[in-house]
């Protein structure tokens, strides 16, 4: 089995598991192996699923101000655990492919095989989701008719995405691709980096 059509199973567990309660407080309950790459595939998808249905929330446009703030700061976190989650991803991989000796005239990637999983992870959710809208049968046959042309985008991207990450990770086993990571620099959750945090913090 392909490492994408692996992690996709994985996904649509994670998806699958989140949706028998359908609750964002859900506590979590990953099944793999603590500390394996199947384990981190599982919390990946589970973060991105809960952040899919905090966004939803939030765009209640009858939601209390208050709690639409947290429910803000909930989702900077959470955008923040999904960064630091890929980056880890992406340290599989440069432990998985630090032996392979590198062509002289490889290149590197657009992207890190991580960040095209995490691409992966979000395309799951949306054919998930406009799957159901699909097949609801209390929207007009139109509309109907346009979710399942969506979806049969989504199903394509998912097949291309799918053979793109297959490839990249073929071709850096082989030592044709060789991948740098780059840690995000996320100036706005950084309090020595945001102006509206340091000088609220220089005024106290």
């Amino acid at each position: 089995m392909t490492f994408s059509r692996n992690s996709f199973g994985i996904f649509e567990r994670a998806i699958a598991d989140y949706h028998k309660y359908d609750n964002v407080d859900t506590p979590i309950s990953n099944p793999y192996q603590e500390k394996s790459i199947e384990f981190y595939l599982y919390l990946k998808n589970w973060i991105d699923t809960v952040q899919w249905h905090l966004e939803d929330i939030i765009r209640d446009p009858e939601i209390d101000p208050v709690k639409a703030l947290a429910i803000k700061r909930r989702i900077d976190r959470s955008n923040q655990d999904r960064t630091d989650l890929v980056e880890l991803i992406d340290s599989y991989f440069l432990d998985k492919f630090s032996n392979v000796q590198v062509m002289p005239d490889a290149t590197i990637n657009t992207e890190s095989p991580a960040w095209a999983i995490d691409r992966l992870s979000i395309l799951a959710l949306k054919i998930f989701h406009m799957k159901i809208e699909a097949e609801r049968t209390d929207t007009s046959s139109d509309q109907q008719e346009r979710c399942r042309q969506k979806l049969s985008v989504l199903l394509e991207q998912k097949k291309d995405l799918s053979e793109a990450i297959d490839t990249l990770l073929d071709d850096m086993a082989a030592g044709r691709k060789f991948m740098k990571v780059y840690k995000q620099m996320k100036m706005y959750n950084d309090p020595t980096l945001n102006p509206v945090l340091y000088g609220h913090n220089g005024s106290k």
